[in-house]
């Protein structure tokens, strides 16, 4: 049975790079039947695409998205700025799917605040070629991590996370999330919002955040190479959901597919959206 959920979002799929856990998405999209899906950027990853490697779970994903939006679920796809070229499509609608840089919600009466959060990211904004290479670094090491990770279920061991020791222990990286959690709350309490949420740092996290002015609901949905994680709202409660607690309750199915879109067509569809 698909669980109905009210509201998903996801972020940082990354598809058309090697880290990307595609399969494990569309096993976790095919488990849920939700109301409204946000797809809150870096969705298919432009800066690193190259027309060799786009792989049928790939497309898969896309298609299950749309098959969504064809529905009736309502899509929106925010972007980022790993998938920035769609930004000249903003406000562009196609059935119940809508691409936009960033959307306002009314949740059980509370204002929310969605967007990707690259914005407060200087290197993204100032220097994007530094940003990119430091992009090809992160899926250099996330191969070279799978790969380890592959020997160590093999000797029966637990699996290992480079970026995240990197994340936690790096004091630059540790302030750097910081900073990220904490200006996007403080501009959500200005412009008197309940709760945000992001992506853009691979941390999926809930907290709330305080200050002099105010309060709100700091959220983000962490991503699908790492953490494999969702958020969701259902029944009046947001929780985080993570693939490796739930991925013995979910069953592989048939992606629905949409009869006039094979895989082929999809591809070139994908790859004109990249020149």
């Amino acid at each position: 049975m698909k669980r109905n959920v009210e509201l998903v979002v996801i972020s940082d799929v990354h598809l058309g790079t090697y880290g990307c856990k595609a399969k494990e998405l569309l096993r976790y999209l095919n488990s849920i039947q939700p109301k409204t899906l946000v797809l809150n950027g870096d969705i298919i990853d432009i800066w690193q695409f190259k027309k060799s490697y786009f792989p049928k779970p790939h497309l898969k994903v896309i298609k299950k998205i749309l098959s969504f939006a064809t529905k009736n679920t309502d899509v929106f796809y925010i972007t980022g700025n790993h998938d920035e070229m769609f930004r000249k499509f903003t406000d562009f609608e196609l059935g119940k799917l809508k691409v936009c840089n960033k959307i306002f919600l009314d949740i059980n009466d509370k204002k929310t605040w969605i967007f990707h959060g690259d914005v407060f990211d200087a290197s993204v904004q100032h220097s994007k070629w530094i940003a990119k290479l430091g992009g090809k670094g992160y899926d250099l090491l996330i191969v070279i991590n799978n790969v380890v990770n592959w020997f160590l279920e093999k000797m029966g061991r637990e699996k290992y996370s480079f970026s995240k020791k990197i994340k936690n222990n790096v004091k630059k990286a540790v302030k750097y999330i910081g900073d990220f959690e904490l200006t996007a709350s403080e501009l959500a309490i200005d412009n008197h919002y309940d709760y945000v949420v992001c992506g853009h740092i691979h941390q999926p996290q809930i907290r709330e955040v305080v200050n002099k002015k105010g309060s709100c609901i700091y959220m983000n949905s962490g991503d699908w190479i790492e953490n494999l994680s969702a958020l969701e709202y259902h029944d009046k409660e947001w929780k985080i959901f993570y693939y490796d607690e739930h991925k013995d309750f979910l069953h592989d199915e048939g992606t629905d597919e949409i009869q006039d879109i094979d895989n082929s067509e999809l591809l070139k569809i994908v790859t004109n959206f990249t020149k």
